[in-house]
């Protein structure tokens, strides 16, 4: 069984790792200096919120949203182990996040990925968000909670 739950400080580099790693399937490296708000967790996501997927006391997929502005949040670092993708975790991940915000009095959701992310965007296009704008590379997207 998979739980999803809140980060806890204790997660701290099981969840840099995940990330991490994703980043590195993707991208083919990762540049440390990119992703300073992995290396304290707690700290970066105090105002929003990070859910960790936990099974058999391993972390296999994370997922966070921050406020920016009146009744908006930002999804971020969504991630999910390689060998367990394909499983729902994801679509569950995003849908306690939104849930978790709805609650909390956003009414609206934005995120934003690489264009040449493919799968990536057609997850989120399935599953409710809608591509607003591309600024260079990056594609963004929103939905209504």
């Amino acid at each position: 069984m998979i739980a999803l739950r809140p980060f806890l400080a204790s997660d701290q580099a099981a969840a840099k790792a995940l990330v991490q790693a994703g980043l590195g399937e993707h991208w083919g490296w990762v540049d440390q200096t990119l992703n300073p708000d992995l290396n304290d967790i707690a700290a970066s996501y105090r105002d929003g919120v990070f859910l960790i997927a936990e099974h058999e006391a391993e972390i296999v997929a994370t997922g966070a949203y921050l406020p920016v502005g009146p009744g908006v949040v930002q999804i971020v670092r969504m991630s999910v182990r390689a060998d367990c993708r394909r499983l729902g975790l994801g679509r569950r991940m995003l849908a306690s996040l939104q849930e978790r915000a709805r609650a909390a009095g956003s009414t609206c959701a934005v995120l934003e990925t690489t264009k040449s992310w493919h799968e990536v965007i057609a997850f989120y296009v399935a599953n409710g968000f809608a591509i607003t704008h591309q600024v260079d590379d990056d594609m963004w997207f929103a939905c209504e909670l």
